[in-house]
């Protein structure tokens, strides 16, 4: 079912490579079925916040009328920088699963582990590498394409 959800994340990071954002895309479910995705907006926005995560956790929230998503569950092409993983923290999301890991920004593992401090009050399930290779190959395209 995750790689299902993962394609539809996926699909959204192809929406911001289209509009010349480095794409990363997101969507969060709720008891199976997707209540919101969004891609990377802060070229678009001219917002430094206008990650694909706090996107879709906006919209989320705006859907559910509410700031808690104990009962949902996040899928997005890269792995979060700190402040995306804060604010997946502050929502109560119930799990993470991301495809490519962030070797500069990633707050999952690779330069930090958000999700293991133990003194913050809610814990995430992480679960790394889904779709790897096709959530990689979008940011080097991109990526390659600036250079």
């Amino acid at each position: 079912m995750f790689n299902k959800f993962m394609a539809e994340a996926i699909e959204e990071a192809k929406k911001a490579l289209a509009e010349d954002e480095v794409p990363v895309g997101a969507v969060i479910t709720h008891r199976g079925k997707i209540i919101a995705a969004a891609h990377n907006l802060r070229e678009t926005l001219n917002r430094a916040t206008a990650h694909a995560e706090i996107l879709a956790i906006e919209k989320a929230c705006s859907i559910l009328n509410s700031w808690y998503l104990t009962d949902c569950d996040l899928y997005v092409t890269l792995e979060p920088c700190i402040m995306c993983a804060g604010a997946i923290v502050n929502a109560r999301i119930r799990s993470l699963y991301f495809g490519a890991f962030d070797p500069k920004a990633g707050a999952c593992g690779s330069v930090i582990d958000v999700f293991r401090l133990k003194e913050l009050n809610h814990r995430v399930t992480v679960y790394a590498g889904i779709m790897e290779d096709e959530c990689a190959s979008l940011l080097t395209k991109f990526f390659r394409s600036k250079r």
